[in-house]
């Protein structure tokens, strides 16, 4: 059952809050400072670009030496279903229980007319969960579902709900769902017909990012059930998740030096309990999701960069190439990803930031960028220092941060600094 992965912390000890002010560290396989690497290449490392601590202008510190750890895992390779193959139906009455068999397999069963879905079938679509982890072929595993049938909810789209990195708070994550009334004291799809969208990062520096991926996958097909649904979009963290399990210690060859993945995932935050409770139902998950989406004239995104007008001048575009670099399963295209999303703060310059959003809003549509990925405390400028003093603000997180000409939304209430995971629904009230 999938259920069953979605007990908080499982299999681990005291929940640890994991700091996040050297973020996106990578590491080298030669004990070389970065600062030589920097000098040769012309490229900076990856550390999630914060320039109060990394870059120029550093307040007299110098670049960390890293190494990458020998732990060495499995090679995965997932092979996700082409958009254009046929997805057989799958049967929802009661429960949401994998691939149904055939007619031909079942005796008597009438043929459906032709362009019409049997009862108590609903189609397979691109942003609905793979469930099943039996042998391939097998019935696979059930997600009890609590069916709502469709007069009980509002006609048209029910309100639209935004939820911020989770980095596997998964606590936390049911209590603000919970709050918003989106689920119920069982942790069930409760908000009929409602519309709730996850910008991304559920898994690291937390205790049970598995246990969100769970939660976030039958909440998806609960919310189906219920004539709503549940969506996510794609985290620099799934990217780094993917290629640890992917790629684990094979060498990257970066302009930051060489790299693996599987120590760069161990130095941002990765959970072991994580890699061991992960499977390929949830590898094709997040292989699968989108990087963009455009709802009610927001413009949806993980990271606030402007990287996504690499891959393309659509939203459609943007995904479908993003989509197409990661089924290669290539180790250095999918560290190129991953660099890219990593990147952060192209919004917050007084001068520059208000352009750049208009940038992306100008090519892919809508009012504001609502994204995550940099912690609000960070772009009030309300931090800590290397001397360990105590990060300043994120206790005093209380909503999104609205700022670039009031053009772009800010999500990251730091839940992984003590401060505030946010769940909220737009448009907001400001």
């Amino acid at each position: 059952m999938v259920e069953g992965s979605m007990t908080q912390g499982a299999g681990q000890g005291p929940a640890m809050r994991t700091d996040t002010l050297r973020d996106f560290r990578v590491p080298v396989t030669e004990p070389a400072p970065y600062a030589a690497s920097v000098g040769l290449s012309g490229e900076q490392p990856v550390y999630g670009e914060y320039p109060a601590y990394y870059g120029e202008g550093a307040p007299g510190h110098g670049q960390p030496e890293y190494r990458a750890e020998p732990v060495t895992h499995p090679m995965d390779h997932v092979a996700v279903r082409p958009e254009t193959e046929h997805v057989p139906h799958q049967r929802v009455v009661g429960a949401y229980t994998g691939l149904a068999p055939a007619a031909s397999d079942v005796p008597d069963a009438p043929a459906p007319a032709e362009d019409e879905d049997p009862d108590g079938y609903t189609p397979t679509q691109r942003d609905l969960p793979i469930i099943g982890r039996g042998a391939q072929g097998g019935p696979g595993d059930t997600v009890q579902v609590h069916y709502v049938p469709q007069e009980a909810t509002a006609p048209g789209p029910g309100p639209l709900y935004v939820v911020g990195d989770v980095h596997g708070y998964l606590d936390e994550l049911v209590t603000e769902l919970q709050a918003q009334n989106l689920i119920d004291a069982d942790r069930r799809w409760s908000a009929g017909n409602a519309r709730l969208w996850f910008l991304g990062d559920f898994t690291d520096r937390g205790p049970d990012g598995i246990g969100v991926i769970d939660l976030v996958m039958r909440l998806s097909a609960e919310a189906a059930a219920a004539g709503g649904y549940c969506k996510a979009l794609m985290g620099n963290h799934e990217l780094l998740l993917i290629g640890a399990k992917r790629f684990g210690d094979t060498p990257i060859h970066s302009g930051a030096g060489t790299a693996t993945f599987q120590a760069a995932w161990l130095l941002n935050g990765g959970q072991r309990t994580d890699m061991e409770r992960l499977e390929d139902v949830h590898l094709q998950w997040m292989s699968r999701l989108d990087a963009a989406t455009l709802e009610d004239g927001h413009l949806l995104l993980h990271s606030d960069t402007t990287a996504y007008l690499d891959y393309g001048s659509s939203i459609e575009d943007v995904n479908d190439t993003i989509h197409e670099l990661l089924n290669r399963n290539d180790a250095d295209i999918t560290w190129d990803l991953f660099r890219k999303f990593t990147k952060r703060f192209a919004f917050r310059d007084e001068e520059t930031g208000p352009q750049a959003v208009r940038e992306l809003l100008g090519t892919y549509g809508g009012g504001r960028v609502v994204h995550g990925h940099s912690p609000i405390p960070y772009l009030l400028g309300e931090v800590g220092t290397e001397d360990g003093d105590e990060p300043r603000g994120p206790e005093v997180v209380d909503g999104p941060h609205v700022y670039a000409d009031r053009l772009a939304i800010a999500m990251d209430g730091g839940v992984t600094m003590a401060g505030k995971l946010l769940v909220v629904q737009l448009p907001l009230r400001d």
